[in-house]
């Protein structure tokens, strides 16, 4: 039984027939506040000893609650013990008075606890038993019967908690849903924009992001896939929805936000552009919505942080915490209601859609490129990689994630220098968090080092983005031009640390 009420009702009738008693009542103890109480605590009468212990008549829906110190309920929850009274008048701790209100004559009480684990939960009481004072028997037909009774009731207890814990948790997706979705009034603005002001070469990978405000950038992200996929098998406004939800799923962060999170789009659709025919269309599909949803509620801070300060969500994913739950935010925003992008795919290739998106949000991970570029590059000085083979597929998918992720160190001079202040405004608010939780942050995140920006990017260039775009530019030759500016801006960081080094006051 799931209901309280209804499950309480049923013991009571069950043990009211049980000793053959004519009436029956179930207190439930309130170990807080030390109370015993109950909503429908008679069966068979219309008075019981808890109205005057508690000041209240039987009001059926109405919680009553009285003190353990008070009556034979109480004393039966105090002391654990069974309480078989043959004359309730001889017994002292009995009150007289409902008695003399009602007219109803108490003669006899079985009053026993009800224990889960050993610890009393409740109180059993039966009153007048119909043929004589309640026996031995009585007791332990009685005693057995509370076991399942305590079992009973206490699962009833731990489901509603869980039932009041799912409903404040829908409360609160309510709240967020509210706060973290569009409006209507802005897909129909969004809507009634249309296609014009599109900025020329935004398929060229020096496109300048800086240059859109947030709202182009949602225009400008429905472009990019309406000019990949069409509208054919997508609903428009579904796109809309889903594109400024992910929008406001972006966090007002330094670098984690959603330029960041356009850029790597735009940065994918320019490798999509030039690459057509080496992936599927679902596979085109997955790649430019992870892209776009690859950051979604980041907080500023890595992995290391989330698991050294013991974050909530850290303790829910123990590998690639945050990327786990970029994607899980994904899910989220398209189960919302018209917001579901995919609804017009086949089962199979929903599941294949989401499992590829999962899969290339988790590939931003960087602690996954590495092992991802070593069995790639082998692949490839082997000679072995084929398109063709699925696995093979996935390697080059995680690498064009990775590719497009740190896009900002393909990007004009300029535009990375730009990009690099942002990268390091967030990473010396983590560095002043570490701090704080006593860690001692790493020199790249030290505000007191910031000598150290052209070294740590220097070598940042040299150990990843350099051996991603080589790779990726030997499978998409057309994509040759990321890995020629990544080199130059290379060049760029080293003559900045090499004048710092020689000049230890320059620190600019």
């Amino acid at each position: 039984m799931v209901s309280m009420d209804t499950l309480v009702t049923k013991i009571m009738n069950f043990a009211q027939r049980l000793v053959d008693a004519d009436r029956a009542s179930l207190f439930l103890l309130d170990s807080k506040n030390k109370e015993l109480y109950a909503r429908i605590f008679d069966v068979g009468g219309t008075e019981s000893e808890a109205d005057s212990d508690s000041g209240n008549k039987s009001i059926p829906d109405k919680e009553i609650r009285f003190s353990v110190g008070k009556g034979i309920a109480g004393q039966v929850a105090r002391t654990g013990e069974v309480l078989n009274i043959s004359d309730a008048y001889s017994d002292p701790r009995f009150n007289r008075s409902v008695d003399q209100i009602t007219g109803y004559h108490t003669k006899t009480i079985l009053c026993m606890p009800i224990f889960i684990r050993g610890v009393v939960i409740g109180v059993m009481q039966m009153v007048n038993k119909h043929c004589g004072p309640f026996n031995k028997e009585d007791e332990e037909a009685f005693e057995t019967f509370a076991v399942y009774c305590g079992l009973a009731l206490h699962h009833a207890k731990l489901y509603d908690k869980i039932r009041r814990s799912e409903q404040k948790y829908r409360v609160a997706l309510e709240v967020l849903g509210y706060h973290n979705t569009c409006t209507e009034v802005e897909v129909e603005e969004t809507k009634g924009e249309g296609f014009e002001n599109i900025k020329p070469g935004i398929d060229n990978f020096c496109f300048n992001v800086f240059d859109l405000d947030d709202n182009a950038k949602v225009q400008h992200a429905i472009y990019m896939f309406k000019d990949l996929f069409g509208l054919s098998r997508f609903e428009f406004d579904s796109l809309v929805r889903f594109t400024l939800t992910v929008k406001k799923n972006y966090r007002r962060v330094p670098y984690h936000n959603w330029t960041h999170g356009f850029s790597v789009a735009n940065s994918m659709y320019s490798i999509l552009k030039v690459a057509r025919g080496s992936f599927s269309s679902n596979e085109c599909l997955a790649l430019y919505i992870a892209a776009l949803c690859h950051d979604l509620d980041h907080r500023g801070k890595n992995n290391k942080f989330m698991l050294e300060t013991e974050s909530p969500l850290a303790a829910i994913y123990s590998t690639s915490t945050m990327e786990h739950h970029h994607f899980n935010q994904t899910v989220t925003i398209l189960q919302q209601h018209g917001h579901n992008i995919f609804s017009q795919l086949g089962n199979n290739e929903y599941k294949q859609v989401l499992g590829y998106v999962k899969h290339c949000i988790l590939a931003t991970d960087l602690a996954r490129f590495f092992p991802y570029k070593t069995r790639l590059q082998q692949l490839v000085s082997e000679n072995r990689f084929s398109w063709g083979n699925p696995d093979h597929k996935s390697l080059i998918q995680a690498i064009a994630m990775t590719a497009s992720d740190l896009s900002a160190s393909a990007k004009p001079w300029e535009l990375q220098v730009k990009t690099a202040e942002v990268i390091f405004q967030e990473f010396y608010e983590q560095g002043d968090a570490e701090r704080a939780a006593g860690i001692i942050p790493i020199a790249m995140m030290d505000r007191y080092q910031p000598e150290q920006q052209a070294a740590s990017q220097v070598s940042f260039l040299t150990s990843i983005c350099i051996p991603c775009y080589s790779l990726l530019s030997e499978l998409i030759p057309q994509t040759q031009p990321l890995l020629e500016q990544c080199k130059s801006n290379l060049e760029q960081w080293k003559q900045k640390n090499e004048f710092q080094d020689g000049n230890p006051a320059q620190t600019s």
